[in-house]
């Protein structure tokens, strides 16, 4: 499959998202969610001969995005959970800030042969990184009924959770559950809607399904814990005054991003000083953005984004 950095994802509130940061030209600012280099691009537009961008990414068709030429930027080809390792690496101390887009690329959900979507029948294998850990696929022949469950129910918000994990230790029991298709007959999707034995609603196949796919594919890579990880990383780098502009998509990694913009940890825990004042290290700068009607024409996909903005104080 041919990609351009056009084609690999289609940046999502890119200006407010840039805008965000209040970029100055000799500062160190992080990408940690490089894909296309939409991004990317936009903040080294900004920045002078005396500032720098590390992007990340640990795909390594992301690569391909590079811009060539630049003494400015630096590609990391890694999770970003290892942000603060990296920095230490770079002899980073400090950074002016940090821009994350938690989406998963058009690029994986448009590339059949990944196994990010249902709407094609590959392989279940959604890492990331493609030269390690555990597929999708794995997971489902080889957790218990009850540790799929968990998975469901945590990751995909999936009410009917225990049925799903049910039909697909009953299926993999004949031959193993490898392919969309494979899951999808499990889950009798395939059958007539007077089929009892439904285990996700033919009328809301496509919500269902796509919060299943989302629950295997955080599972698959780590994500909660990376971005855990990431932020508290974020949080020690970034200098007084820095930002921090991070675009989320479901209700799991936002709760985790207001938690962090608002109490300075992912549990939301609120400490208070000895007058009873709330002690965080961040200052809330506006609302939540969310894409206008214009960008929603154009990205489709953007519809769940939102844009949290918090700077170090």
């Amino acid at each position: 499959m041919i990609t351009t950095a056009e084609t690999y994802h289609v940046p999502v509130l890119l200006k407010e998202s840039v805008a965000g940061l209040d970029i100055q030209p000799g500062g160190i600012y992080i990408d940690v969610t490089f894909g296309g280099g939409g991004h990317s691009r936009e903040i080294l537009a900004r920045l002078g001969s005396r500032g720098h961008l590390y992007s990340f990414d640990q795909d390594a068709d992301a690569e391909r995005n590079i811009p060539a030429g630049l003494s400015t930027f630096t590609f990391v080809r890694s999770n970003f959970r290892y942000l603060r390792n990296w920095m230490r690496y770079y002899g980073v101390e400090h950074i002016d800030g940090l821009l994350a887009d938690l989406g998963v690329s058009s690029h994986h959900f448009d590339d059949e042969t990944r196994g990010f979507s249902f709407r094609f029948d590959a392989p279940l294998d959604m890492r990331m990184n493609k030269r390690a850990g555990l597929t999708a696929a794995d997971i489902l022949n080889n957790y218990t009924e009850e540790q799929l469950a968990d998975i469901f129910y945590l990751y995909g918000e999936l009410k009917n959770a225990r049925r799903i994990a049910k039909a697909v230790v009953k299926a993999r029991a004949a031959q193993p559950v490898s392919t969309s298709g494979q899951l999808l007959a499990a889950l009798g999707i395939e059958t007539t809607e007077e089929d009892s034995q439904f285990s996700i609603p033919s009328s809301q196949s496509k919500k269902e399904l796509a919060r299943l796919f989302q629950a295997l594919r955080i599972e698959v890579n780590h994500e909660m814990d990376a971005l855990r990880d990431m932020l508290s990383s974020a949080t020690e780098l970034l200098r007084e005054g820095g930002r921090l502009s991070v675009i989320t998509y479901h209700s799991l990694e936002d709760r985790i991003v207001k938690n962090v913009m608002k109490a300075g940890n992912a549990e939301g825990k609120i400490a208070q000083d000895f007058f009873g004042r709330v002690t965080s290290p961040f200052q809330l700068i506006g609302k939540v953005t969310t894409p206008t009607e214009e960008e929603l024409l154009r990205n489709p996909r953007s519809r769940s984004a939102k844009l949290r903005i918090a700077e170090k104080i």
